[in-house]
């Protein structure tokens, strides 16, 4: 697998099929990396992104 995704597979890696929600994880600091006009994301990038956003919810008895 390669390291560096275009937008497209990175949705398809995060599993996220709306790009209007993509557009959501970028505003909120999922870093990309542009040279020129080209635009990619690093996957570890999104792993360690996804891995800051954990949310652990616990329920009171």
């Amino acid at each position: 697998m390669t390291e560096y995704f275009s937008y497209k597979k990175a949705m398809e890696y995060m599993g996220i099929k709306s790009k209007t929600t993509f557009g959501k994880y970028l505003i909120n600091g999922l870093p990309t990396i542009q040279v020129g006009n080209s635009k990619r994301i690093s996957k570890s990038d999104i792993d360690k992104f996804m891995a800051q956003h954990r949310v652990v919810v616990t329920q009171d008895k």
